[in-house]
């Protein structure tokens, strides 16, 4: 594995299965290749979005083993971990998804992604599909709303996404929060996206439930 850091721009070294790359505002973007052993390679790429920088108080990564496994089984997998934001935090999502649209073409696959997001990286999330073609789209536990961050998250209000899932959309939350967003979200009232529950979201059953997903996607 090879790392490469400095501010303000964007590096790609590649090895064998796993590359690393450092961008601005110290997100961190990990591409993993199934290993030659893998019983198939998977032409969409899955792309794991998280912002553990965001709050220190909470989990927002995805576990990394996830990827692992699910390289492991011939998925491409493209770990992102987004930085803090800086002075402009509209200008900073649309910069993030920007920079996720060219580590998707640097990682060589022509195919829309299949995006994974946890906790607030599910806002980047969101703006890179509002603009940008995807095969589906899988939360885990999302803000309730845009509003619902100000100001104790965001300094500044941020509009509320409006696009039409007109893709797969999933969305998997702990039995507690489950309830909130089928009250207050606009995901959990729409009837087109899925909704799981499940008690830990860092475990096999969560696994196991974003494998059936994607095999119910027919990916």
């Amino acid at each position: 594995m090879f790392v490469a850091r400095r501010s303000n721009s964007l590096h790609f070294l590649r090895s064998a299965t796993r590359t690393t790359l450092q961008v601005r505002y110290s997100s961190t973007f990990t591409v993993r290749n199934p290993p030659k052993h893998a019983p198939r390679e998977v032409p969409t790429p899955l792309v794991l979005c998280s912002a553990s920088h965001w709050d220190f108080g909470t989990r927002n990564n995805i576990p990394q083993p996830f990827a692992s496994m699910l390289a492991e089984k011939g998925h491409t997998c493209i770990e992102v971990d987004f930085g803090l934001p800086g002075e402009s935090e509209n200008a900073y999502y649309i910069l993030s998804a920007s920079e996720l649209k060219i580590n998707l073409r640097l990682s060589g696959s022509p195919f829309p992604p299949v995006i994974f997001a946890r906790g607030f990286a599910s806002l980047i999330a969101q703006t890179y599909i509002s603009s940008h073609p995807a095969q589906g789209l899988f939360l885990i536990s999302p803000p309730l709303s845009n509003a619902s961050l100000f100001p104790n998250v965001l300094p500044t209000p941020l509009g509320e996404f409006d696009y039409e899932p007109k893709f797969p959309v999933a969305v998997m939350a702990r039995p507690a929060d489950m309830d909130l967003l089928r009250k207050y979200s606009r995901l959990g009232q729409n009837d087109l996206v899925d909704l799981i529950q499940c008690d830990n979201l860092e475990g096999r059953d969560a696994f196991m439930r974003i494998e059936q997903w994607l095999d119910e996607l027919g990916i």
